[in-house]
Formats: structure tokens, sequence, C-alpha cells
């Protein structure tokens, strides 16, 4: 019988000991505050008044310029770079005219031209030491800020002002240990997850109606998605806004057999998922013929227009692990916070994306890789401890590309919500933008120890054509 196993570095995850940050353990039935509904405080962007920043495409002569001003009553037009502009305005005309420029033919972009306040758009998380301070969240979640991270900050604000906070409306499948996504029996809701963040779910494995978890790791890799954003509580979720659909496809140890993944993966098709997370893996021995059912539930969610994102693997092996390694799946190795390839990840031809998944350094001719140095630290989201249903913290050992997956899956779900590539974009089309819109890592252009490079969510998400944040040294 061939088992998947999450694609978390085991002996660290059996070894290691539990780090409570800050000495936190919280049990779900004590902490009340998380029956409250997610907070609306990062749902709008603050903009300037009365102004609109846009740009034109590149051939837009001085004169058809001109007259698509005139014709949307701007004045006072500020050149602010060579095809960029900020029109003056009635602030009550603002939303429109942005609208309307959006929609004028030799129009590359139109936005309000929104205030900062510091670094994008920070949500007043207090993250888990204890502290009393709104937005310390960013002490511990490297893996949201850049240059390591995926930049949740400026994706937030993209989808803020698409009017689609973090990712509204988008559903995502994890197919998992199952989530702590309710209160029932002996099991309980994790503290920072709102009701409001899941639809409907099965459990494969015990057949049942409730995929309950039992292990801890499904919950980390929704809690990288959906954990509450902006309510003054412990983490943020790279996707808050979007919902996910919990589908227990592993065991309380972590295994699954093939046949019950792409069970999971049919059920969720059939019941609106646009983006699977598979962050588990097969052995590197497995081949393509000892798993035809899930590689023809890959394609039918494929065919059926769902995004199929998984972990590639934990060996460092030169080749990357199924199901990551199937065609039509976006396989994704794992960073550290220093931008290098974490040791332990799956390289090959087949990889796709590489996302923060935390741990040591690769040993690579890159001048962010420090091999010999201090390690990195892991991906901190609230789960279980242990397998105890009612206990939950930051247990200081989820390193892996079942860490990494999310990052991507998570951006996918903000990019389908966004709208920048359209409204019901292909998968093949948001493997396009993931990959047009990743900052490039290691040698120039794709390479199997990167892929494309990092995912970026905040480029990723940004109004008009895919352009890569260019590689940082």
């Amino acid at each position: 019988m061939l088992l998947a196993h999450p694609s978390l570095i085991s002996p660290l995850r059996r070894l290691l000991p539990v780090l409570l940050l800050g000495a936190l353990v919280v049990s779900a039935t004590d902490w009340t505050v998380a029956d409250q509904a997610q907070a609306q405080a990062i749902a709008g962007v603050a903009s300037a008044p009365g102004r609109v920043v846009f740009g034109f495409v590149p051939g837009t002569g001085p004169a058809r310029r001109a007259r698509i001003a005139r014709a949307l009553g701007l004045r006072e037009i500020e050149t602010i770079g060579h095809l960029s502009r900020v029109g003056h305005l009635d602030s009550r005309r603002v939303d429109a005219t942005v609208q309307r420029l959006r929609r004028t033919r030799d129009v590359a972009f139109a936005a309000p031209d929104p205030i900062a306040h510091a670094d994008g758009l920070i949500p007043n998380d207090r993250g888990p030491l204890g502290s009393t301070v709104p937005g310390a969240w960013q002490t511990i979640q490297w893996n949201f800020l850049a240059p390591a991270g995926v930049d949740a900050p400026d994706a937030w604000a993209n989808l803020a002002a698409d009017g689609r906070p973090g990712g509204k409306g988008v559903v995502i499948a994890v197919l998992d240990t199952g989530v702590a996504y309710e209160d029932r029996g002996r099991f309980r809701r994790s503290p920072d997850l709102a009701p409001t963040s899941f639809v409907r779910g099965y459990d494969f494995v015990s057949h049942s109606a409730h995929p309950d978890d039992r292990n801890g790791h499904g919950t980390h890799v929704a809690s990288t998605m959906v954990e509450a954003t902006g309510n003054g509580l412990a983490l943020t979720g790279l996707a808050y806004g979007a919902r996910v659909m919990p589908i227990r496809v592993l065991d309380s140890q972590g295994d699954g057999t093939a046949s019950v993944i792409a069970q999971g993966m049919r059920f969720a098709v059939a019941h609106g998922a646009q983006v699977i997370n598979l962050s588990l893996e097969f052995s590197s021995f497995t081949h393509a013929g000892e798993i035809p059912d899930l590689l023809r539930a890959i394609r039918y969610a494929h065919q059926h227009g769902v995004l199929v994102v998984a972990a590639a693997g934990n060996e460092a092996d030169t080749v990357v692990a199924y199901p990551a390694r199937a065609q039509n799946v976006v396989a994704v190795g794992a960073t550290t916070e220093h931008e290098c390839l974490a040791d332990y990840s799956d390289i090959g031809r087949g990889l796709t994306l590489v996302a923060p998944g935390g741990g040591d350094d690769a040993a690579l001719a890159d001048p962010h890789c420090r091999p010999n140095g201090p390690g990195g630290r892991p991906i901190y989201q609230l789960t279980l401890l242990g397998s105890d249903p009612q206990r939950f913290g930051f247990p200081s050992d989820y390193i892996g590309t079942s860490m990494a997956a999310p990052h991507v899956s998570a951006t996918a779900g903000l990019v389908i919500a966004s709208g920048v590539i359209g409204a019901h974009p292909s998968p093949d089309a948001l493997t396009r933008r993931l990959e047009q819109t990743a900052r490039d890592l290691g040698p120039v252009g794709y390479d199997p120890q990167y892929g494309w490079g990092l995912v970026n969510a905040a480029t990723a998400t940004a109004p008009g054509p895919g352009q890569p944040a260019g590689p940082t040294n």
C-alpha cells in the first residue's frame, strides 16, 4: 500500500521540543474572544482625497493622452513617471473615474492614490508573545514580510482596494489531517479561526461529515491561509477573507492512501473549490504507474478549472515527489528566512515555484545561503499542541514544503479574488501569473533549485501585466 505523508520535516516534528513563545498555551474553551466575528479593521485602504493614479500603455501619443484626460474631466495632471500620471478631481468622483480609466483603451492601470502607513497594510494582530502592541505578529511571521517572505501587507492593500479583502469569496480545499474548525464533542475550533472561514468538507478517513483534526498539521496549513486577521489576536492568515473546505485524507499519524486522496480531490471539485492544497508527498521512489487514480483526479480537477498546488517533498532529492511531480500541478519547494533554498527541499525540472518553509539553508553557491550559519526560523501558526484537540499553541517544529505550499495556494486565491487576470481565471492562467510575478532567486530565469522564483503575493495581485519583483543581492 502506498502512503502519502505530510511534507513536513518528520525528524524535527518528532524530536524538537515544542516552543511556546512567551509560554503561551491556550484552551479553545477559555479563549472566548475567538467567537467574535472577524474584525473589519483592514477591509479598506485610506486614500488621498481627489487623486487618481494612472498610467498609459507604451506607445500612447501625447494627443491621445490629452484626449483621455479631457474626457474624464481630470485637472492639474502631474507627471510622476514616463507614462504615469496623477490626476486631480472631485473626491466624490474618484471611484467612478478609476473604473472608467480601467475600461479605457490605452490605459494600462488606474487606482486611487493610497496613503501609506509604514509598509503596506499592517493588521493589528498582536502575536503570541504576550505583547500589547498591535502588529507584533511581524516579529515572528517573517514568511509574510518582504524580502524573504511573500509581501503580504502590500497584497492585502491590493485586495482591499479591489473590494475583496483577504481574497473574500474564494474557496480553497485543504486535503490534509483535517482542521480544527468546529466545537463538537471533544474537538475545539482553533481560537483564531473564525467559523465563517469554512465551508462544508468531509472526512474520508473516518467516513464522517466532520473532518476534525487529530494531528495539527492540517490546522497549521489552513491557518497560514485563513487565520483571522485584523482582530487584535495571535497571528495572521495570508488569504484571511477566503474560505477553507476541510477534507480529511490523512489519519492521526499523517498517513493516507492515494485512493483516499483522489476521493478527496473529486469531492473538492464537485463542491466548488477553486484551489486545492496538497501539503503531502509520496516516497521519492513512487512512480506514476502506482497512483493512476490520483493522477486521473488531478486531470479531473484541471479540466474543471481547479488549480492544484502540492508540496515538492522534503528528501533533498533531485526529483520532485508525487503528487507535485504530476502534470498540471504547481510544485512548491521551500525557502528559508535567508532567501535561500531550504536544505531539505526536493528540486528538479518539475519544480514550479518556491515559498517560505523555514529551517536550514542548502549548501548552494548563492550569496543568500548560509549553510554553516545559524538555522532559520520555522513557520509559526496557531495549531494543536500534539494531538490534543483542546490545546493550542505555536509549535516551533513546523518546517517543510508542507508549510510552503499554502503560501502559494493562498496567493492563487488572492489572484482569483483580485480579478487582475479576469473573473474566472483558468488553472493555466493562474500558474502563469504566479510564475511571471515571482521574485527570481538563484540563476537568472528558471532553474531547478528555485523554479520560477519566490512567490510574491503583492506583485501577483497588483493591477496591470505581471512584472517580476526583481532579485535582491
